[in-house]
């Protein structure tokens, strides 16, 4: 089972990044092989911060939340 590995600040540093990379992507239609590239990483970032879990913080071993935040799923 997963459990959560992303912290409240990286959260939130994710939401933030994942939001410039999705009004990124609605700003190019121009390329849009670009702008699906960059939308699809923006939806992933957007998802790891959502459900709060990283599959490559979990393959690496690596949380940033603090142990009373982390809760098994």
């Amino acid at each position: 089972m997963a459990s959560d590995n992303v912290g409240w600040r990286d959260a939130g540093i994710r939401g933030f990044v994942a939001g410039l990379l999705l009004v990124g992507s609605a700003a190019l239609p121009s390329r849009p092989l670009v702008s699906l590239g960059i939308g699809f990483i923006g939806i992933m970032i957007a998802g790891t911060a959502l459900f709060r879990v990283c599959p490559l913080y979990a393959l690496l071993g690596i949380s940033t939340c603090d142990r009373a935040q982390a809760k098994p799923r």
